[in-house]
C-alpha cells in the first residue's frame, strides 16, 4: 500500500502512471493496419495483460525477440521505433502473415495471399520487404495454389533479419531504455505497491 501519497511526489501509483504515460507517447506513433489486427493498440487493463505485471512485460522484451513479439504492447512499441527509422515494412508484413495463416477459406485466403504479395513482395512494392530474389520468386511460385503456408521462407527471413538488425536497436533506443527503467522502479518495492486498498489501523 501507498501510504505516503500526499507526502511524495514519487511514489509508486505516480511512478506506474508515469511509466504507462511514457509508454502511451511512445505507441503514438503505431498505426497499424487493419491486417495485424489489433497489435498496434496498447492494453492498459485487457483480461489478457493481468495474467502479467505490465512492468514484467516490458523488461521481458529484452530478454528475446520472442518475447517482444508476443506482447501486443512490445509489437505496437517495436512499430513505433521502427517508424522512427522508415523500416516498419519488415514488422508490418511479418504481421500480416500471422493473421493470413488464420484464415480458413480457401477464396479469401487467395485473395488475401495476392494483396500481400503485392503489398510486401513484388518489386517496388509499396511496403517492399528486404528479401533476395529466389525468395521472391519462390512466394510468387506459391501463389499459384495459395496455401497458409506460402509465405513461411519470406516470413521467417524477414524475422530473422528484424531479430539481427533492428531488435538490437530497439533494446539500446533511449525511448526503451527510459521504459525499461520506469519499469524497474516500479518493480523495485512491490510490497509498498502491491495493494491500492488503505490498511485500517
Amino acid at each position: 500500500m501507498c501510504r505516503t501519497l500526499s507526502a511524495f511526489p514519487t511514489t509508486c501509483l505516480e511512478r506506474a502512471k508515469e511509466f504507462k504515460t511514457r509508454l502511451g507517447i511512445f505507441l503514438h506513433k503505431s498505426d497499424l493496419s487493419s491486417d495485424t489486427g489489433n497489435a498496434g493498440k496498447p492494453e492498459w487493463n485487457n483480461k489478457h495483460s493481468k495474467e502479467r505485471n505490465f512492468s514484467e512485460d516490458v523488461l521481458g522484451w529484452r530478454e528475446s525477440f520472442d518475447l517482444l513479439l508476443s506482447s501486443k504492447n512490445g509489437v505496437a512499441a517495436f512499430h513505433a521505433f521502427l517508424k522512427t527509422e522508415f523500416s516498419q515494412e519488415n514488422l508490418e508484413f511479418w504481421l500480416a502473415c500471422e493473421e493470413f495463416k488464420k484464415i480458413r477459406s480457401a477464396t479469401k485466403l487467395a485473395s488475401r495471399a495476392h494483396r500481400i504479395f503485392e503489398e510486401f513482395i513484388c518489386s517496388e512494392a509499396p511496403k517492399e520487404v528486404n528479401i533476395d530474389h529466389e525468395t521472391r520468386e519462390l512466394t510468387r511460385t506459391n501463389l499459384q495454389a495459395a496455401t497458409a503456408t506460402c509465405f513461411d521462407v519470406a516470413q521467417g527471413k524477414t524475422r530473422t533479419l528484424m531479430e539481427k538488425d533492428s531488435y538490437p536497436r530497439f533494446l539500446k533506443s533511449p525511448a526503451y531504455q527510459d521504459l525499461a527503467a520506469q519499469a524497474s522502479a516500479t518493480n523495485a518495492s512491490p510490497s509498498s505497491c502491491s495493494s491500492a486498498e488503505p490498511s485500517h489501523t
